[in-house]
């Protein structure tokens, strides 16, 4: 687990990293540095639950962000994710995301394993007959056998998925800023 934490990080900061070389550029070039400004058009992305309407200043996570998700949006289109998930902001309502046939941890990232078959699978809790959540894999894409992969294909794939964990974790982080701020407002009580 701390290892996809690791991955995590490491992708946030060459994102950060090259967001940040962006800017400097411009600034090297003599523009006005914009906080609004993003390196790619992003595709229009869905406010997050609790959205007041009130826009603020974007700042460079904001558009770390925006980049990331139109990213995962192409992908979900080359990948044809859509297939099954017809709705492209269903597939965030997932818990969680793996790979089938492609390792992830540190130790195999990216080897294929000869003999199985590559699918992306989203995991889902449902409650059984007695009303315990139990996991539910449901596939999101399936690639074959695992020797006739495309190392491209492999590498869009396997970035799918990391990328949409990332934006798991803009979510996460989001709810829980919005936790921290319900806190520190001054208020007689809390609900």
């Amino acid at each position: 687990m701390s290892s996809s934490l690791d991955k995590l990080k490491a992708l946030t900061s060459r994102l950060e990293e090259q967001l940040s070389q962006k800017e400097q550029r411009s600034d090297s070039k003599g523009e006005a540095k914009s906080e609004t400004q993003t390196v790619s058009a992003p595709l229009p992305v869905k406010e997050p639950a609790g959205h007041t309407g009130t826009e603020k200043k974007k700042t460079g996570h904001d558009s770390v962000r925006e980049e990331n998700i139109a990213r995962v949006k192409t992908l979900y289109e080359k990948l044809k994710i859509f297939e099954k998930s017809p709705n492209f902001d269903d597939i965030f309502i997932y818990k969680a995301m793996n790979l089938s046939g492609i390792g992830l941890k540190e130790e195999d990232f990216g080897v294929v394993r000869e003999g199985k078959y590559i699918q992306i699978i989203a995991i889902t809790y449902e409650p059984d007959k007695n009303g315990k959540k139990k996991a539910k894999n449901v596939s999101l894409g399936y690639f074959g056998k695992a020797e006739a992969l495309d190392p491209v294909l492999k590498n869009e794939i396997i970035e799918f998925v990391l990328r949409w964990r990332y934006e798991k974790a803009f979510q996460n982080l989001e709810h829980y800023k919005d936790l921290i701020a319900r806190v520190e407002t001054p208020k007689e009580t809390l609900f």
